[in-house]
């Protein structure tokens, strides 16, 4: 699973990995001359490298060759998560960002229990975003998704307008996502919940804007369980499951 990003594109034939990277490549996957890794650029070039040579703070490599990353989907999907309790909101980044997720941007709706002040959402933020590199390093993704600045729920529905669809989750009831998404969209907004759902009145602001309400059918998930299967709804009727 020797898999990278850089934060610049890759023009030579010879490149020097430093920081965290090369200490997981010496001292983690304890790679060594020869051996075969991928570094993922920006601009989605997936680049197949040999390790050239290991030092104690750097790896040199050498590039095989070069071709476009294959593995994002072809729709650009944002989870407007409302923050769960505890620390649930590590396992929706986590698993959101294997099955596809694009953007994810943290949000208080107005049944949110946890409600953290300013500097511990700074601190939260900061980990969901490494947890989403591990997690695009570990499922192969050719971009590391953003996880966004906290922001109300006012602020999310305001976000939603750079969305084609935008589509919210709501247990009292809605349209199957195969009715709402019929004309394939490029970008999907996606809401989600916390342990309390949604009020009405956020629903309405939504559906108000040209969103639409869904169903994830008469079972009720949890906070945890409810991205991950609304995602996997919409990577299939999109055709990213394919």
């Amino acid at each position: 699973m020797a898999w990278f990003f850089t934060e610049h594109n890759i023009k030579s034939d010879r490149h020097i990995i430093t920081g965290e990277d090369a200490k997981h490549i010496s001292k983690v996957l304890r790679m060594s001359r020869g051996e075969e890794l991928t570094i993922v650029t920006p601009d989605k070039t997936q680049c197949l490298c040999e390790v050239f040579s290991i030092n104690s703070d750097s790896v040199t490599v050498d590039v095989i060759s070069k071709k476009p990353c294959e593995n994002e989907p072809d729709v650009f999907v944002t989870l407007y998560q409302a923050l769960p309790k505890s620390d649930k909101m590590d396992f929706i980044v986590q698993k959101c960002v294997e099955l596809g997720i694009s953007r994810i941007v943290p949000m208080l709706s107005a049944r949110c229990v946890s409600r953290p002040d300013a500097k511990s959402l700074a601190k939260k933020r900061e980990r969901w975003q490494k947890i989403a590199l591990q997690a695009a390093m570990q499922s192969r993704r050719g971009i590391i998704p953003e996880v966004c600045p906290c922001v109300s729920f006012q602020n999310a529905a305001e976000l939603t307008k750079e969305n084609e669809q935008t589509i919210i989750f709501y247990e009292m009831g809605g349209a199957p996502v195969r009715e709402i998404i019929e004309n394939k969209p490029k970008t999907i907004g996606m809401f989600i919940g916390s342990e309390g759902g949604f009020e009405q009145s956020e629903v309405d602001l939504i559906t108000k804007s040209g969103g639409s309400a869904a169903t994830l059918g008469k079972r009720i998930l949890r906070a945890e369980t409810a991205p991950l299967a609304a995602l996997s709804v919409i990577m299939y009727q999109t055709g990213n499951f394919d």
